[in-house]
C-alpha cells in the first residue's frame, strides 16, 4: 500500500480515537506519523536483503511492540495508540508484497497478494524486462483494480472520519495530497522511461 493511504488509515485510527480522548493536535499528528513512518525505511533500501526496505527491522512488527510496551509502561496512551497505528501498518503491509513481519528468520511473511508464486520463484526474470526494477512493481500495483479501489476508498474513509469525529483538525487530510503527489509523479516517471526506446 502506498504512503498516502498509510496516512489515511492513520487518520481514520486518530479520528476514531480522537472522539474517546479529545486529543491536541500534537497528540493527534503523532499517531497519524506513527502511520506511515516506516516507508520512510526506503531512503535505506541499499542495507535491505535484495534492497527491499520492507526487509528492514523497520517493517517488522518489533518497533511496534516496543512503542506499545513504552506507552504501557510510561502511562503514555498517545504511544501506546502510536505503536498500534505502527502495527496496523506492518499488518497492511503483508497484504500486498509482505514484510519481514518476524525480522530475525529474515523470511517475507504475508499473502502476497499482488505477485504470484511464479513470479516470486521467478523474479529476476520478470524483472530483466524492465529498463528498471521497480517498474514491474509499480505496474502491478496500478493495474490491480482491487489495490486501485482501496486507495479510493481509505481516502473517502479519511474524509468521513475526520469529519465527524475531528473536524478541528480537518485540515490535517490535506497531507494525504503529498503522499498521493509522490506516487503519482514516480508512476508516470516510470511509464516514461519504460516507453523510451
Amino acid at each position: 500500500m502506498h504512503i498516502n493511504s498509510h496516512f489515511a488509515v492513520g487518520v481514520i485510527f486518530a479520528s476514531i480515537l480522537n472522539y474517546f480522548f479529545s486529543f491536541s493536535l500534537l497528540e493527534f499528528l503523532i499517531i497519524i506519523l506513527f502511520s506511515f513512518i516506516c516507508d520512510f525505511d526506503v531512503f535505506f533500501a541499499k542495507f535491505a536483503i535484495n534492497h527491499n526496505h520492507r526487509m528492514l527491522i523497520s517493517h517488522s512488527i518489533i518497533p511496534a511492540l516496543l512503542v506499545i510496551i513504552i506507552g504501557i509502561v510510561v502511562n503514555l496512551p498517545v504511544l501506546t495508540f502510536s505503536g498500534i497505528a505502527y502495527a496496523i501498518h506492518v499488518i497492511i503491509d503483508t497484504f500486498d508484497w509482505g514484510t519481514n513481519f518476524f525480522y530475525f528468520n529474515k523470511k517475507v511473511i504475508g499473502w502476497r497478494l499482488l505477485i504470484s508464486k511464479e513470479e516470486t520463484e521467478n523474479l529476476s526474470n520478470y524483472l530483466s524486462k524492465y529498463k528498471k526494477a521497480e517498474s514491474f512493481f509499480d505496474s502491478k500495483y496500478y493495474n490491480n483494480k482491487v489495490s486501485l479501489g482501496i486507495e479510493v476508498l481509505l481516502f473517502v474513509l479519511m474524509i468521513i472520519f475526520i469529519t465527524l469525529f475531528a473536524l478541528e483538525y480537518a485540515l490535517v487530510s490535506l497531507v494525504y495530497f503529498l503522499g498521493l503527489y509522490f506516487h503519482l509523479s514516480r508512476h508516470f516517471m516510470l511509464k516514461k522511461i519504460e516507453s523510451q526506446q
